[in-house]
């Protein structure tokens, strides 16, 4: 059982966004570097950022390994057409003006094979020269700061009418590059509490740059600030700051025009 991912309402309940900021700022993105008709979000999750965007002049796809996450997008934005795959693994046979991947999700490809299968993927979905935006932590952010990692955080939530209670310790696992997560959930109808453990990965910038590279991409800005859970939040035109020491990283990539290849 997984309950924010089984539970899409208390998912967006849990991390709000009634502005749909995540949304206009993967907008304005695109648009600075010139734009797309189709766009394919990869971890879709709610389908709240593809939603928004296929209200506002694209043509959207989306893709999550949640079946009830898919079936929530599928009531609650039907427009968007959602796929259950695994994001290092999808075949949709056709091709996007544009792909993003927010809020970490990129992150879930824990080894090189993962990030190099997932991008292969990308890769096979984008038309040529077509933008690739992804969102997640910043690997350098905790090269400095143990701002996330030095006790746990314990917030509550309630839902209707029930009060949640999550409890979540993070930690480094150096050997594996990846930042590990336990989250302790407690309500009072469960008698023990449900234990729930995650991870991401931990991507340097210029590790970053050179998978991409590899991949066929040409990066095209990598940022922290501003974006959609940093301060200062994004606000449409704000300046990019490239100091690359904030908590988030921002990516803007262009596939190579001699990369494209057919979807399969």
């Amino acid at each position: 059982m997984n309950l924010l991912t089984d539970n899409p309402e208390l998912y967006e309940h849990q991390f709000p966004d009634p502005e749909n900021v995540a949304a206009r700022f993967a907008h304005d993105v695109i648009t600075r570097f010139g734009g797309g008709a189709t766009l394919l979000d990869i971890g879709c999750g709610t389908g709240r950022d593809a939603g928004w965007l296929s209200r506002n002049g694209y043509r959207v796809s989306g893709v999550d390994s949640s079946v009830a996450m898919a079936e929530h997008v599928r009531r609650r934005h039907p427009a968007v057409d959602v796929t259950v795959a695994d994001m290092r693994e999808f075949a949709l046979d056709r091709r996007f003006d544009v792909i993003t991947c927010l809020d970490s999700a990129l992150l879930y490809c824990h080894t090189n094979a993962d990030l190099t299968a997932f991008l292969d993927r990308c890769r096979a979905h984008l038309t040529p020269g077509g933008l690739l935006l992804a969102e997640m932590r910043n690997g350098a952010f905790f090269l400095g700061s143990t701002e996330l990692l030095d006790g746990p955080r314990t917030r509550t939530v309630e839902w209707r009418g029930v009060p949640y209670t999550s409890r979540t310790e993070l930690w480094i696992d150096h050997a594996e590059q990846l930042l590990r997560r336990r989250r302790e959930w407690t309500w009072p109808d469960r008698a023990e509490p449900l234990v729930q453990t995650s991870a991401w990965r931990l991507l340097f910038p210029q590790e970053l740059r050179h998978l991409l590279d590899v991949a066929g991409f040409d990066v095209l800005a990598l940022f922290d600030r501003p974006g959609p859970r940093t301060e200062p939040r994004w606000t449409e035109g704000a300046p990019l700051s490239g100091a690359l020491s904030g908590d988030r990283l921002h990516l803007v990539a262009r596939l190579r025009a001699d990369h494209g290849r057919k979807a399969r």
